[in-house]
């Protein structure tokens, strides 16, 4: 998933955030499977947009820590950016199923 397209990338981001506030860049650049330079640059993004917006809170260990939190305009843009995902992807099973059948009549022959 290295080069994943910036929607599907920040869809992933949003989804991984809203499930977890606390996951650290370093977290999620793990889960996404992409450099944490790239991750860095997916966050600040969603910063910039005014997607998720940072929270300081303290963790058990005392060490100032962030959350990321969905803004409202966050929540409205990843309901689209999954409509959108969904579409593209039920698109592409229909492209595939269809090669799939023109497959299995070929080999039929």
């Amino acid at each position: 998933m290295p080069d994943i397209p910036y929607e599907e990338s920040h869809l992933k981001v949003l989804r991984l955030l809203e499930s977890d506030p606390e996951l650290s860049q370093r977290d999620l650049s793990h889960a996404l499977g992409i450099s944490l330079g790239k991750t860095n640059y997916c966050v600040r993004a969603l910063l910039d947009k005014g997607l998720i917006k940072m929270q300081n809170f303290r963790n058990s260990d005392n060490k100032l820590g962030y959350a990321y939190l969905l803004t409202p305009a966050g929540i409205t843009a990843k309901a689209e950016l999954t409509r959108n995902f969904l579409k593209r992807k039920v698109q592409e099973y229909e492209t595939l199923k269809r090669e799939i059948d023109q497959l299995r009549e070929e080999a039929k022959t």
